[in-house]
């Protein structure tokens, strides 16, 4: 059965190492029956550890479906628990959906309007080792902090042989949350350095963000 005046978004936390299976349970507590968690490392503007060379911190990001109402409440809970502005440990941020499949129920969402948010979330799919590159980039047109997450491709251009065996080419991601106003100067600069419009040097796209967690207003 349809629920086609459902909403339906996905609900994405980022949080430190070690806290995604409690944020999980603090969304399962809500009512939201699962989710995905996987791991990704955080980049921080901090000259004291880049001096001690450990300005890439672990995270743990965890990717949630659900309606918006349970979206809201669970996130609101997670940010309060986790104490996302008082001890930095986390954001989390909340995507439309056009479409998704997989639940008991064949959910189709029907979007009834469109929350105006100040973010938007990009993500650059890029090879491995490339990743700084596209930090250093978003971070020169005012970002203030990404996360990269380990990937691996899939197109048969890119495929290569080793011993007759296929190897799919390593690939980083990485997620960007950046003010609306920003949005647009980030990718521009990050399509320039890393020239994207040339085949194989990756791709970018970007989402609108309806809700934000654990981010200082701009």
């Amino acid at each position: 059965m349809k629920n086609e005046n459902l909403d339906i978004e996905l609900a994405l936390v980022i949080t430190n190492y070690g806290l995604g299976s409690r944020a999980l349970k603090l969304a399962k507590s809500c009512g939201i029956p699962g989710g995905t968690i996987f791991l990704g490392r955080g980049t921080v503007h901090n000259h004291l550890l880049e001096f001690l060379g450990i300005s890439d911190i672990r995270k743990e990001i965890v990717l949630m479906v659900t309606d918006s109402g349970l979206a809201q409440k669970s996130l609101s809970l997670i940010e309060t628990k986790l104490k996302f502005h008082k001890n930095k440990t986390g954001i989390a941020f909340t995507s439309p959906l056009s479409y998704y499949y997989g639940s008991k129920d064949k959910e189709k969402p029907s979007r009834k309007g469109e929350e105006k948010s100040m973010y938007n979330s990009i993500y650059v799919i890029v090879d491995k080792g490339k990743a700084n590159e596209v930090v250093e980039s978003a971070n020169q047109a005012g970002s203030k902090g990404c996360t990269i997450i380990p990937a691996r491709g899939s197109s048969i251009h890119e495929t290569s042989t080793v011993f007759s065996m296929a190897i799919e080419p390593e690939k980083e991601i990485v997620l960007i949350l950046a003010e609306n106003e920003i949005t647009e100067g980030i990718v521009e600069k990050i399509k320039e350095d890393l020239q994207i419009d040339k085949p194989g040097n990756g791709i970018i796209f970007v989402q609108n963000v309806n809700q934000t967690y654990g981010m200082k207003r701009p």
